[in-house]
């Protein structure tokens, strides 16, 4: 369970944290809010009920707070406590962004704040267990009543609170900053703040430190959850007395950590009339009202429908209800159906455990084999009987370079994993790393050729070739694997990685955090500028590039590579034909005459390559109209649907070489008249479910949205693609 939270943020909004100083374009108070309202939505974001929070704002223009009710000749004037030690959600930070603005009064003394926040801890925690933590901001303006401040040291020690004083332009010389022509009273209430954050062991700084220090990323401490308890077995206990059994524990070792998930919400004015909102809705809809007057926000509702074909129902479609539905698994492309009874057979009665299988040589383990990301195995934390006997198979495996393949079941019923188990000896701990392997359905085999050698239809082996490495090649490419190298040497001989795996953050991860927090307090501002610290994670380091790039000419000039020109835009026909690089044209040499008829047998390269020699738009159409009778035949003479995929691939190439072109004027009209054809049973009878393949195939008309230069919509091209077959019923979706 995470830890008890009680912070409170004590803000100083009088005048003078109003005004500009040191050049900066926003007010004190805005520049100092941006560390508390940073502070705070991550306080949100973490969701927590059990992470609080209050704000008091000092030297405001009017006095509401607990102690200044009870006796108003306390002092403690000018205080007002804007929230209340509780959970924050949006609602109360839209309300938190209306009240924090510069006041018009200086008054209002910062020791009695500290007072009150000490008293609203005390009261909200009293004696349960609680993080408890006091931030104070403030220009340090203003007069400051120190009598009795020994006792609120006492209290403070007593509380066990954290006390953190960050103030505006303070002089800090560990950070580096002194503010120049500083007021005198400025300055000794400065050395009183700092005395006082001393007595309570406390943090003191400049808040440009604390700012600064925001773009750098904060990495979660997450608490350890096991995901497994239960025995280490190596043998069956029930059957053999020699069998050894260890009670271990399962926890995570590495998991990967996602963005937060968008969810889907409404204002709730739109929803129906007469209609109820869910339990959550409402709850949404609660928190929504705040004082700013907020729409309150419904989730949006999902409804699923299961429909059948039904010719005699309308629109050939029938509803049904779930509970009609036969369960049903996809295998490839097909639904198979399977019975509750028949599925309750291939269920395995399975006992939560961890069992040895067997052992294999480390060097016969390759690292591609990994499945999952790992976990650690430990004995029970309290049972030193199991942890003495973990101990000893981790030393018996780690000294034999072995590693065990178990069987896990991590609950009852649950289907079993293969894993490997490899031992880990560190000097603090030991433990049993634990990876998911591959049963033989989840391993594919690929074949390759191979890279260093090149073997020829005879059955040659050629060891240089053009398409192999040279060894001028090789060695300038090792050199520039060398020269990227992460590690160099500082002044003093050390080893300094130049990005060490601390300083490596996920850009995205931390990017859509920073986001959403900037997001929830400035609902319509731009975005802020990516920190420097992600940005550097998106390109080489310039020190690095600079040592490379002499080694990387080189590396591009040994392996003659040489920059691909652009695609041709614009018609087809229009393009120039390459020319060979020898310069010879060999239709030229032995006079050939170009080929304007078109065989069945070499159907698509001979009306690719007539495309490629036509200039003039007459003969691009007599090659359309000799292929559209070559795939009409191919229709009319096959043998069921032994030809429709050959025809299928015909359409195909038109289709692509068409819109290449630029004349899908030409596709579209042979298409409507195949579909006619195959409607009146024009091509050797019934040949409907050949539109079933071009539909299938995304063959039909060449609508706006892939060719500019087409006069068909995408509903007129979803129109004429359905087709009422007796087979599958009425087809709805588009080509």
């Amino acid at each position: 369970m995470a830890e008890k939270e009680a912070t409170v943020y004590i803000v100083d909004v009088g005048k003078s944290m109003g005004e500009h100083h040191n050049g900066r374009s926003i007010s004190d108070l805005d520049w100092a809010m941006q560390y508390v309202w940073d502070k705070i939505t991550t306080t949100v974001a973490t969701g927590r009920k059990t992470a609080t929070l209050g704000v008091v704002g000092l030297k405001t223009d009017e006095s509401d707070n607990p102690l200044y009710e009870k006796d108003e000749e306390e002092g403690y004037e000018n205080l007002t406590v804007f929230q209340g030690i509780s959970q924050i959600l949006m609602p109360e930070l839209r309300y938190l962004r209306e009240m924090i603005k510069p006041s018009e009064t200086t008054e209002g003394d910062v020791i009695s704040s500290l007072i009150l926040a000490i008293d609203m801890i005390s009261r909200y925690c009293k004696k349960l267990k609680y993080k408890r933590r006091i931030v104070l901001v403030t220009d340090g303006t203003g007069s400051m009543d120190t009598d009795g401040i020994d006792g609120i040291v006492r209290k403070i020690k007593e509380e066990n609170i954290e006390l953190i004083i960050l103030g505006v332009d303070f002089d800090d010389p560990e950070y580096g900053f002194k503010e120049e022509d500083k007021d005198p009273s400025k300055a000794e209430n400065e050395q009183r703040l700092k005395q006082l954050v001393e007595d309570c062991d406390g943090m003191y700084g400049t808040l440009e430190h604390a700012i600064s220090e925001m773009e750098i990323p904060r990495t979660k401490v997450v608490r350890s959850i096991p995901t497994f308890k239960g025995d280490l077995r190596l043998g069956d206990p029930e059957q053999y007395s020699s069998a050894l059994t260890i009670q271990v524990e399962r926890y995570y070792r590495t998991y990967v950590a996602r963005p937060p998930a968008a969810s889907s919400f409404v204002p709730s004015s739109v929803m129906t009339k007469g209609q109820e909102p869910t339990q959550s809705s409402a709850t949404l809809g609660e928190l929504s009202q705040g004082a700013a007057g907020a729409p309150s926000l419904a989730s949006v509702r999902n409804a699923r429908t299961y429909q059948v074909d039904d010719k005699e129902a309308a629109g050939g479609k029938r509803d049904v209800e779930r509970d009609e539905l036969a369960k049903g698994y996809e295998y490839g492309r097909t639904a198979v159906h399977i019975t509750e009874s028949d599925e309750n057979i291939t269920k395995l009665e399975t006992d939560a455990a961890l069992e040895f299988i067997g052992f294999i040589p480390s060097d016969n383990y390759e690292r591609y084999m990994n499945m999952s990301t790992s976990n650690i195995i430990i004995a029970q934390k309290t049972n030193n009987k199991a942890i003495l006997a973990l101990s000893s198979i981790i030393h018996a495996l780690f000294e034999l370079e072995c590693y065990g393949v178990g069987r896990l079941v991590v609950k009852a019923g649950k289907p079993p994993l293969v894993v490997l188990l490899a031992p880990s000896i560190e000097p603090d701990y030991e433990c049993l790393l634990e990876v998911q392997l591959p049963f033989a359905e989840d391993v594919r085999s690929y074949r390759f050729p191979p890279l260093d050698k090149v073997v020829t239809v005879s059955g040659k082996t050629v060891t240089e070739h053009r398409n192999l490495p040279n060894d001028n090649l090789l060695s300038h490419m090792a050199d520039f694997v060398d020269s990227m190298d992460l590690t160099k040497k500082d002044e003093e001989g050390v080893t300094v990685e130049s990005l060490a795996i601390e300083d490596s953050f996920s850009p995205l991860l931390h990017r859509i955090d920073q986001a959403i927090r900037w997001r929830a307090i400035h609902p319509s501002e731009p975005l802020p500028l990516v920190p420097a610290v992600l940005r550097k994670l998106s390109h080489q380091p310039e020190d690095l590039q600079a040592r490379s790039k002499n080694i990387l000419d080189e590396l591009i000039k040994a392996s003659d590579v040489k920059k691909v020109p652009p695609k041709a835009k614009g018609r087809k026909r229009d393009r120039e034909t390459d020319k060979p690089l020898s310069g010879l044209n060999v239709e030229e040499l032995l006079r050939t005459e170009k080929r304007v008829k078109i065989s069945s047998e070499n159907a698509i390269p001979e009306f690719k390559q007539s495309l490629v020699s036509s200039q003039d738009l007459d003969a691009v159409k007599d090659a359309v109209k000799q292929m559209s009778t070559i795939i009409e035949n191919q229709i009319r003479h096959s043998l069921g649907d032994a030809n429709y995929e050959r025809a299928v691939e015909g359409l195909g190439t038109m289709k692509e070489e068409l819109v290449a072109f630029e004349e899908p004027g030409l596709y579209n009209d042979f298409i409507r008249s195949l579909k006619a054809k195959l409607l009146g049973d024009e091509l050797g009878g019934d040949r409907r479910e050949m539109w079933w393949y071009i539909r299938k195939n995304r063959l039909g008309l060449i609508d706006k949205k892939l060719s500019e230069f087409s006069d068909v919509t995408e509903e007129d091209a979803r129109a004429v693609s359905l087709l009422l077959t007796p087979t599958s019923g009425l087809l709805e979706d588009g080509c």
